[in-house]
């Protein structure tokens, strides 16, 4: 039985075991009866402290029920009935980040990813919240998941910067009276070039270089496709190069990858179908994706859809197809010319990349190879930047404490260039490099070595 097929049943690691999240219990504590968090697989933490140095809320506030035994152990209390669904219960659960790095830390090899991703949408379902938080989760759901939607977002940003409007807040004071989320958004805003608006990849980009040896299909996200749209151009003209015939279906869905991670279980199963119905008769090789959350959500499509009628199987297929984009090329290896590019280099690890997928080495040997570039480590890897999807916008000064703990990390290595492979990571890095003195890009994995291939060392890509 494959990896895939363990995680659609529940049970990683145990092709025996499944773990159906619906006990035969009739009492579920807190909890109602749909896929509650499982007992047995809250059974399997030892309570041993390995994954306390990995846990960034943890290591903010050294609190036992922000680390993931303790909210374990909420788990537990919530399943058992000897606590109620209260403001306390549920904004320790809220503030993990859903990083992942305790699974990679787990000696006992605790799924705290399902069960987290088991138990959020309970809180969904079953916490009254308030209406300030519910008018916030409306608008993030109603913006970010629908890209026409992000263009007007993107455009209307653009005029902020434009006609200094930015500047004229700051300086009357207005931007300090907003609310801190908003703050927040306004700071993460990326420069948009109105170029890049209007940019469209074609559905096809043939291979390059020689014979095809591989058919892909491009995932262009939502985020993705309108604010870093270079990241999605520099993405095929790379997979090209190296000898992929590239198809990017048009009008793309969401993938869900923000619900679910939040909790919205509903609306990801409907995304999630949308995104296998697009790909089904694309006919690729793989399904490759830029975007390290976007990438983990799409590889937890077996799981998200197992109980849904004629759809474990065709999750299962399409899940089995999903790559991120280093680790396609990875599994290629290089075809074009790869040309200088002299710098020093930063690699940030992108939490749903390294912990979700497991995909470490591979972006590390794709910036190693290329000539020029001097690649160095930054310190405390595992702990998340504080981006996390819509983390920083709903727990916005925890999300400000772990961006400056990372930038500051990444300016002990003394970069040119800091790469990372999510476009969360990449706004949280720009905010809190920008408020330095120093002078660090920040990119894209894929746009470094697109840069190589083309020649242009670190110009800006067209």
């Amino acid at each position: 039985m494959s990896s895939a097929e363990q995680r659609a049943q529940g049970g990683i690691g145990d092709p025996g075991r499944v773990v159906t999240e619906v006990d035969e219990r009739v009492d579920f504590g807190v909890f109602d009866a749909h896929r509650p968090p499982s007992a047995d697989l809250i059974a399997d933490c030892v309570h041993c402290g390995f994954c306390l140095p990995t846990c960034p809320t943890y290591a903010l506030w050294g609190e036992e029920m922000d680390s993931p035994r303790g909210r374990i152990y909420l788990m537990q209390m919530g399943l058992e009935g000897e606590v109620e669904m209260d403001d306390t219960f549920v904004r320790h659960l809220d503030l993990c980040l859903g990083c992942m790095a305790c699974v990679t830390a787990c000696p006992s090899g605790v799924q705290y990813d399902r069960l987290i991703e088991a138990t959020r949408p309970q809180l969904e379902r079953n916490y009254p919240r308030g209406r300030g938080e519910r008018l916030l989760r409306r608008l993030i759901f109603w913006l970010f998941p629908h890209p026409r939607r992000l263009w007007v977002a993107a455009l209307l940003g653009w005029l902020y910067r434009a006609l200094r409007l930015d500047r004229l807040a700051a300086r009357t004071g207005l931007l300090g009276a907003l609310p801190e989320q908003v703050r927040t958004l306004e700071s993460l805003l990326p420069d948009v070039h109105l170029a890049d608006l209007g940019r469209r990849l074609p559905e096809h980009v043939p291979a390059r270089g020689g014979p095809a040896r591989a058919r892909v299909g491009l995932v262009t996200g939502c985020v993705q496709s309108v604010f870093f749209a270079d990241v999605n151009a520099a993405t095929a003209r790379v997979l090209a190069l190296e000898g992929c015939d590239v198809i990017v279906p048009g009008d793309q869905p969401c993938c869900g990858a923000l619900e679910l991670h939040s909790g919205n279980e509903e609306a990801a199963i409907a995304r999630a179908k949308a995104m296998i119905e697009m790909f089904e008769d694309t006919e690729v090789d793989a399904v490759v994706i830029n975007a390290a959350g976007c990438g983990s959500s799409l590889k937890e499509y077996a799981t998200l859809l197992r109980d849904e009628p004629g759809w474990a199987g065709r999750a299962l297929a399409f899940e089995e197809r999903v790559r991120d984009v280093s680790e396609l090329l990875d599994e290629l290896g290089p075809r074009a010319e790869r040309h200088p590019v002299r710098a020093r280099v930063a690699y940030q690890d992108a939490c749903h990349l390294q912990h979700a997928q497991q995909v470490r080495r591979q972006p590390r040997r794709l910036l190693a190879d290329i000539p020029g570039v001097e690649l160095s480590e930054i310190m405390e890897p595992e702990i998340c930047c504080g981006s996390a999807g819509i983390y920083n916008l709903l727990h916005p000064q925890a999300a400000a404490d772990l961006g400056r703990r990372k930038a500051d990390h990444v300016l002990a290595t003394e970069p040119d260039v800091v790469c990372s492979g999510n476009p969360g990571c990449l706004l949280q890095l720009q905010r809190h490099l920008h408020a330095s003195d120093r002078d660090v890009r920040v990119l894209h994995t894929v746009q470094l070595l697109d840069a190589s291939l083309r020649g242009d060392g670190l110009g800006r890509p067209t």
